[in-house]
């Protein structure tokens, strides 16, 4: 009797340790009795730690795009492109205009055979040991086409007005009157009229290359701006600028060419 409770007893318990029919009872419990068991995910447990749920699938699709520029990207974008035009065309005509007021200024000094008050402009004139240009000392006036009054503004600077009009290289010989200098215009030689209309067509192509060398840096800025202008604006802002090029060399010309009238009218 004692013997044979001692072997169920060790029956039993070699059932129950066996990891074979452990596992085999564990699986066919759960298949029996857990499948109508609903686990709540927010229960409190200790023992069993709810972990969130991770998309990685998704997680990882968005890094990748991340890294990638779309064509939607690029349709959305709008560039903007600076319009250099105003300040190309204001840079090319002020550099234009300040070459032509210059030939102005210049032919202005050559002596013709017309009374001229700006042809003693350039006189530069010394008194009390300070040098100042004539027209700020006296005030320059035209009796007819061929004599010059000079009327200065201190009279004790008279004869400092004289003697720098002499030095000149016009060939002037003024004469005092009262306290004023009267300048008489000697006509020119066949010589002379020929040397000052080669210094006026000198003076003509100076300008004309200044005139050429404004424009090509306006052509360059147009070329250095390059993707950001778009090409249809440049080649009518070139057109343009082409434009005033022949403008202000044609201005220069008929400048030139009412100064050598003067000159062989003279």
């Amino acid at each position: 009797m004692l013997l044979s409770l001692r072997r169920v007893f060790a029956a039993s318990r070699s059932t129950v340790s066996s990891p074979t029919l452990l596992g085999r009872n564990t699986l066919h419990l759960q298949r029996r009795n857990l499948s109508h068991i609903q686990i709540d995910p927010y229960a409190v447990n200790p023992r069993v730690s709810v972990l969130p749920s991770v998309d990685f699938y998704g997680q990882k699709c968005r890094n990748f795009a991340k890294g990638r520029k779309s064509k939607d990207d690029d349709a959305g974008t709008v560039q903007v492109t600076e319009d250099i035009s105003p300040t190309v065309k204001e840079t090319a005509v002020s550099h234009m205009e300040a070459a032509v007021d210059a030939l102005s200024r210049d032919l202005s000094k050559l002596r013709t055979g017309r009374a001229s008050a700006g042809m003693l402009d350039h006189i530069i004139v010394e008194t009390s040991g300070v040098k100042m240009p004539l027209n700020r000392l006296a005030v320059i006036s035209v009796i007819d086409s061929k004599t010059l009054s000079v009327t200065p503004y201190d009279p004790d600077t008279l004869k400092e007005l004289e003697k720098a009009i002499i030095s000149s290289p016009l060939g002037l010989n003024p004469r005092a009157d009262g306290q004023r200098l009267i300048a008489a215009i000697p006509p020119l030689t066949k010589e002379h009229i020929q040397a000052m209309c080669k210094l006026v067509a000198k003076s003509s192509e100076d300008v004309k290359q200044s005139i050429r060398r404004a424009r090509q840096k306006a052509l360059d800025t147009i070329k250095k701006a390059g993707a950001r202008y778009p090409k249809d604006s440049a080649k009518r802002l070139e057109k343009e600028v082409d434009e005033l090029t022949k403008k202000f060399i044609k201005s220069a010309e008929d400048v030139c060419k009412i100064k050598e009238k003067e000159i062989s009218e003279g």
